[in-house]
């Protein structure tokens, strides 16, 4: 059993910046793959980026690659996303997930993630 807890969430300006975290419990975190995504109003939600239980993988979306970096700790637990030159279509709550799967075709779809978050609330003014 993995409990997801996000935070780092707020309001902030086009071109800013924010770091998302996101704390697990449970002793087996570091054999989940994790996983972060978006929904805006009215949207389904979509992938944003993943991240290998031993981190030496990473994949995107294209919508966020070269401005979004996910990266994990293992000893703390915890899973991060950083967002740069941050815009409005940014805007949506954002949720970590953790899957057991182990083939990396499976990490954009939402409905092979075990564990879910509550979502941590991302706006981004003009």
């Amino acid at each position: 059993q993995v409990q997801l807890v996000e935070s780092g969430g707020g309001l902030v300006q086009s071109g800013e910046s924010l770091r998302l975290s996101c704390a697990a419990s449970g002793r087996t975190f570091s054999r989940y793959n994790m996983g972060w995504f978006r929904q805006a109003p009215g949207k389904v939600r979509e992938f944003v980026a993943a991240i290998t239980w031993t981190a030496d993988n990473t994949y995107y979306a294209n919508s966020v690659k070269g401005r979004f970096t996910i990266s994990r700790d293992n000893a703390k637990n915890t899973v991060y996303l950083q967002m740069s030159s941050l815009k409005p279509e940014d805007t949506a709550i954002y949720y970590c997930a953790a899957t057991s799967t182990v083939y990396s075709d499976s990490f954009y779809f939402t409905s092979l993630y075990d564990y879910w978050g509550q979502g941590t609330q991302v706006t981004v003014s003009s």
